[in-house]
């Protein structure tokens, strides 16, 4: 009897959704207490949409609302944390931990509401898999309106100005000399990693060698050791660790 009274209830909610209203009175007309029935499901449907009103209205204020925040002002070692569990999630294609990650540190880190932070983190997470899956210049160039978002939403809520495209560019620029590490000087990367910082947080590049060439240390082990063959876990403590001492020494050099 439950069975049926769920197949009526699943019906009922179909027909009234779709606004088929004759056959929603032939449903109506092979249940037992048309009138109970018919009071059950209206309060339901009222509930529904109120429930989901609500959410549109929660949605609406987050999107809506600014925020201001000091973005010098971070936990270097929280950073770091989040960092490698982005790179964890990078690289064994874990779309949706990279995306929960991101969220998590633009809430955390950067003071964006719920939903903000969610639509801020996709961008984010959306232009790392697009860059991905690319195999040239022109395919990695596909992830910069996704890094325009991201870093546009950043600078909006920033104390501070930045350049939103010279940013994105520059974000980019360095993924790119990653990808492309055998055709570049050793120093290369940690030069893009400081110039990408440096337009950022408003500082000269020369402050921030020691944050730039500790991260791309930990890139280059992440690189090496899976070429080699996998990455375990003792590398990835060692990653750690570079990561921390890059965040701290970033978090002194714009904290002077």
């Amino acid at each position: 009897m439950q069975s049926v009274e769920i197949l009526i209830a699943a019906r009922f909610v179909f027909c009234y959704s779709h606004t088929r209203r004759a056959e929603f009175r032939r449903t109506l007309n092979i249940m037992p207490n048309r009138s109970a029935f018919s009071r059950f499901a209206l309060r339901a449907l009222a509930v529904v949409a109120l429930l989901l009103a609500s959410l549109g209205g929660w949605i609406a204020y987050d999107l809506s609302r600014a925020h201001k925040t000091d973005i010098r002002r971070f936990d270097a070692d929280e950073v770091a944390r989040l960092e490698t569990a982005m790179w964890r999630a990078y690289y064994s294609r874990q779309r949706l931990k990279l995306f929960t990650e991101m969220g998590g540190l633009l809430r955390r880190q950067y003071g964006f509401n719920y939903w903000k932070s969610q639509v801020v983190a996709y961008h984010a997470a959306r232009a790392a898999f697009v860059f991905k899956d690319g195999h040239s210049r022109a395919d990695y160039e596909r992830a910069l309106p996704d890094l325009r978002a991201y870093y546009a939403a950043l600078r909006d809520a920033s104390t501070s100005d930045f350049d939103v495209e010279r940013a994105s560019r520059l974000e980019l620029e360095w993924w790119i000399v990653h990808r492309e590490r055998a055709e570049h000087q050793p120093g290369d990367l940690a030069d893009a990693l400081a110039a990408l910082a440096a337009e950022i947080y408003r500082v000269p590049a020369e402050r921030l060698e020691e944050h730039a060439r500790a991260r791309a240390e930990a890139m280059s082990i992440r690189d090496d050791k899976a070429a080699a063959g996998g990455v375990n876990e003792a590398d990835w403590s060692r990653i750690d660790s570079l990561l921390h001492d890059s965040w701290r020494s970033l978090h002194q050099a714009v904290n002077p």
